[in-house]
Parts: C-alpha cells; structure tokens; sequence
C-alpha cells in the first residue's frame, strides 16, 4: 500500500516550509531513514527522513517551493501503484500536471483560490513568512494581492506574481530597464549571484538586529590551561581503555567551567528585556554549532543541574541533531538559551569578538591554544599553553566591573579544573 509523505510541523508557528533541495528522485528505491529532501522553516533547516520502505512513486513539489505543513509532498510505495489521490489539491481547483523534469508539481493548484481583502477580513491578513519579507523587500502592499494558499493565504509565489506584473507594466511605460551587458571595448563582469538561503537571512537579520539594538562591549582574558590538558590527557586514556566511558572532549570541559561560573555570577544567566531584566534561576546553556546549512545555536536546557558526563552527552546529541537537520525547532530559539559559548578554537582563531544572541546578556568567544612566555617560578620563565577568552556582554544589563568578575571566574575554573 503506497503511503504518502507529509511536510512535518516544525514548532506550533509553523505553516509552511520551503522544500530546498531533492535528495533522492521519482522511481528510486528508499530504505526507511535514507534523506528523501531538505526543507527550511523560518527558524531552521532540516532534512525528511523516508518513513518506509519502497520506491519512490511520485513528487508533488519542486524545489524552492513553499508548502504548507501536514500537506503530501511525495508518495513511496510499490512500483505501478496509483498516486493521484495522494495529490494535494487547493480548495476548488484541480492539481497542476507534473512538470516532465522533475515529475512534480510547481505550483499547488492551478486555478487560483481568491483570497479575502484586508478590508473584508477585519484588516487581518494571512502571510507565510517568506512571502511576507518578499513584500517587504519589494514594497508590495499586501491588500492588494490575492492569496492561493490553503484559506486564502498569500504564498511566496503570490507575491512574485505580483512583483512580475508591475515589472512588465514599468517595461510597458518606457521605463528603462537596466541590465549587466558592457559598453562596446569593455569586459564583461564575471560573477555569480547565489539567492540567500531563509537561514542565512535569518542569521543576518539576528546579527545585524543584535548589533543595532544594544550596547556590546568585550573584554578578553587569557586561561593558562596546563591543568586542563592533563585532565584532558586522562579522560582521553580511560575513555580508549573502556569504550563504555564517554569521552569528554575540551569544549565540554570549558562548557562545564562557564556554568559553574554562571551559577556564581546569576546576573550574567539572564535576559534584558528593555523595561526589565529577567534573571533565570537554571542554566540554558547555548551552544554555537557550525554546520553545512549555516550557524545554529541549540540551547542545553538546566544544564546547571547536569554532571559533566551528562553535559557532555546533551551537548553532542544536539550537535548531531543540527547537523543532521532534525533539531527541535523550538531550542534554536534565542529566548531558549540564558547564555551562549561560541568555540572557535579549532579553527586557529587567537582572539575575536562574538555578537550577543539577544535578548541574552551575554556570550563567551572561546579561542585557541597558544605559547606564551610566562614566570614557571623560581624566576625562571618558559612558554605555558593558554587558551583566549572573549566575553561580550550587553552594557545595558551588566556593569564592566561585574562582567570582568565573571570572566575572571570562568580563568580560574579552567585553571584550576576539577571534575566534580
């Protein structure tokens, strides 16, 4: 019995998802877990498992689609079996055929369902997301547009429809339109324009949000981390004589020293909330994880409560989670985390300055490992391993004296590391 695959709500605000990319094609065989295509949300991006075993019989949408969650977005089963009735069809409309490259649909349905003005609707409109910022961008306004989505919502491709009839009306009325071809005797520019993806621009608006709307400041601290790298040393031992141990890694071990230090420090585990500044009593560890689809910061909930084998295990499954793109939507939120880590000391970086997730006070930048001269006692002087420390911190919530305490704290923890 052919079974049909359905876009997942991700997160309770979730509506719809863009389909970004098809991994596997009509007619290929799946096995239950093989990555059938990936998908973005307004918060984060993720990849569809296959949920059985089969062929892959039919796709309804292409990539770059925009489609509404619950909606079939594809049908596994056995090869000759019907998939028409799986067909996700709009309200009064009839379901577009399949393109002949892909085998999809482009569109949700072809005869149009006439969306509601704001006037007959209270004033309220129904919007995805990436349709919304598209208007934005674009300066459409939103009244004026007819919705084909599911009840009426406008969709990304309402708005581009849109945006291309006043293109052709501004060509009809002589306005000039201009293009990238070169005078005559002038090379032409050579360069690629790659659309932003909906993480990257919700990156870029974080940043640039983050930057624009509060006070940051940082102050850097160096840690002589000897005692570190010997515990380090040991872990690493005991975790290759018994594969049973879990074997935790430097990140873990600093991670584990700033939430000791974040329970000693309480102002710094807290939210500036403009008119107030709400300190949390846990510890929701933020950690800033690099992966192919962009920067996603996943937040340890009550890691203050966490021994460090646990910590250390919470903070590699949710790695894994962003990477492999199933990582609980509602965690990548920057209300999720009371304070960030952003490790960037595998990557050789000796110092930088790292951008608040608001509204948290505060982020530690974590660097790399270097020799640097230091007194070894006796007055004798020789290269000690220390590890840079940037902490930025909202000026607004907390005083340099206080910030300064607290990233002194942090030195101390990892200097004097103790397990328990």
């Amino acid at each position: 019995m052919a079974t049909p695959v359905t876009m997942p709500r991700q997160g309770q605000s979730v509506e719809s998802c863009i389909i970004t990319g098809w991994l596997k094609k009509k007619g290929e065989k799946v096995k239950i877990g093989d990555l059938l295509f990936s998908y973005e949300t307004d918060k984060a991006a993720f990849d569809m498992e296959s949920p059985v075993d089969g062929t892959l019989l039919d796709i309804f949408f292409n990539e770059g689609d925009e489609v509404p969650v619950l909606a079939n977005v594809a049908v596994i089963g056995k090869e000759g079996e019907a998939t028409e009735s799986f067909r996700p069809v709009a309200s009064g409309a009839k379901a577009k055929p399949a393109s002949p490259e892909t085998g999809s649909a482009n569109e949700f349905a072809t005869a149009p369902v006439i969306a509601e003005t704001a006037a007959q609707t209270g004033g309220k409109i129904k919007i995805s997301p990436r349709a919304r910022v598209m208007a934005d961008e674009r300066g459409i306004d939103l009244s004026l547009v007819n919705g084909t989505g599911p009840g009426g919502r406008i969709m990304a491709k309402d708005i581009e429809e849109v945006a291309s009839g006043v293109r052709r009306q501004a060509q009809c009325e002589g306005v000039k339109v201009v293009t990238d071809k070169p005078d005559a005797g002038q090379s032409p520019e050579v360069f690629s324009d790659k659309p932003l993806s909906n993480v990257r621009k919700l990156i870029a608006k974080a940043m640039h949000s983050s930057l624009q709307n509060s006070a940051q400041l940082t102050h850097h601290m160096s840690a002589d981390v000897r005692n570190l790298l010997e515990a380090r040393k040991r872990i690493k031992a005991e975790s290759s004589k018994n594969e049973a141990q879990q074997d935790i890694t430097l990140n873990d071990m600093i991670c584990w020293c700033v939430i000791k230090a974040l329970l000693k420090f309480p102002e710094m585990n807290s939210h500036f909330l403009d008119d107030k500044i709400r300190t949390f009593g846990s510890v929701n560890l933020g950690m800033a994880v690099d992966t192919p689809r962009g920067l996603m910061v996943p937040a340890v909930k009550n890691a203050g409560a966490m021994d460090i084998v646990t910590l250390s295990k919470e903070l590699k499954k949710l790695s894994e989670a962003c990477r492999k793109g199933n990582i609980d939507p509602e965690l990548l939120k920057s209300t999720a985390a009371s304070f960030t880590v952003s490790n960037l000391g595998n990557y050789g970086v000796e110092m930088f300055t790292p951008v608040i997730n608001l509204p948290q006070a505060g982020i530690l930048g974590v660097c790399n490992i270097i020799h640097r001269p230091a007194d070894i006692g006796n007055g004798v002087f020789g290269f000690i391993p220390v590890m840079g420390l940037s902490l930025t911190y909202d000026h607004r919530a907390i005083d340099g004296g206080p910030a300064t305490l607290f990233l002194r704290e942090i030195k101390n923890n990892i200097e004097h590391f103790n397990i328990n």
